[in-house]
């Protein structure tokens, strides 16, 4: 309790700052190395890297090739294009990140690598953890995003839920002081009960009462049908972020209409009928 400020309210975060003019409305993520030859065919206008390939999932440290240069050299980036910071990870990793980010200054390491954005990571829900721990992470996961804005990093809160009363907080938090934009990562729910049971209803709840104007980033939604939904809900301020296109790629697979397709391309070119694909689904910026 003393570590989240001895209380699990919302009512003392305020997290300022502003959305990154030019975001795409797909950001694919990579490996952390530089996107070159992913990118030979594409320009495309931005990039994702996930914590793990950043902060060190076995010395708990900064990888030296994020801190010795920019975000956007590190990833050979043009000018125009952005780099994205996707914070989320297996918990060993985003509770290390949490336990050392005071100690080691990570917040304000990471800002000096220049992001475009951030997300920060988003503590573990499970349905047989006491209550506590629901609201304990609850509030863990604004409190880092307060600390990554008040350090002039563009981030964005993830909101994370289990009941009905949690979305009902969030939307009173956010009519008080409404954050840039709130992201969502949906890439652990798999199957199609918790789908529907849970995510899909809170999601939109979400749709139905978030200012209209408010952009909605969702990390992890992999399938035609559901990507379909969301952009129902949502409209034009979605951007999906997705590993999609990297990981099919790596196996010379793309992504159609019809499932993932094992066409046995180059990886570059599976890579960019993928994010191209993708697009084609959400609405155009």
């Amino acid at each position: 309790m003393a570590d989240v400020g001895g209380t699990l309210g919302f009512e003392d975060i305020v997290i300022d700052g502003t959305l990154p003019d030019g975001l795409p409305s797909l950001i694919p993520m990579t490996d952390g190395s530089a996107v070159t030859k992913l990118d030979a065919s594409l320009n495309w206008p931005a990039y994702g890297v996930g914590l793990r390939r950043v902060f060190s999932p076995d010395t708990h440290t900064l990888y030296p090739r994020f801190t010795e240069q920019t975000a956007r050299q590190a990833l050979a980036l043009k000018p125009h294009q952005k780099a994205v910071l996707v914070g989320y990870g297996e918990d060993p990793l985003v509770e290390a990140f949490w336990t050392r980010r005071q100690r080691d200054s990570l917040v304000e390491r990471i800002a000096e690598q220049q992001w475009d954005l951030v997300l920060p990571c988003n503590f573990s829900i499970y349905g047989d953890w006491p209550r506590t721990e629901h609201l304990l992470n609850m509030r863990r996961c604004l409190l880092l995003a307060q600390e990554f804005a008040e350090a002039g990093v563009p981030v964005v809160p993830n909101v994370y839920w289990f009941r009905l009363e949690d979305l009902e907080r969030y939307l009173a938090w956010v009519e008080d002081a409404p954050p840039p934009a709130i992201a969502i990562n949906v890439q652990t729910v798999r199957d199609n009960s918790t789908w529907d049971t849970w995510e899909r209803p809170g999601l939109h709840l979400l749709a139905a009462n978030l200012p209209e104007d408010m952009p909605v980033i969702l990390t992890g939604l992999s399938r035609t049908n559901r990507i379909a939904e969301m952009v129902e809900l949502f409209g034009s301020r979605l951007t999906l972020i997705s590993q999609n296109p990297h990981q099919y790629a790596l196996h010379g697979a793309v992504m159609t209409a019809n499932g993932r397709e094992d066409v046995h391309a180059r990886p570059e070119d599976a890579f960019a009928a993928t994010v191209q694909y993708m697009a084609s689904l959400l609405p155009s910026r």
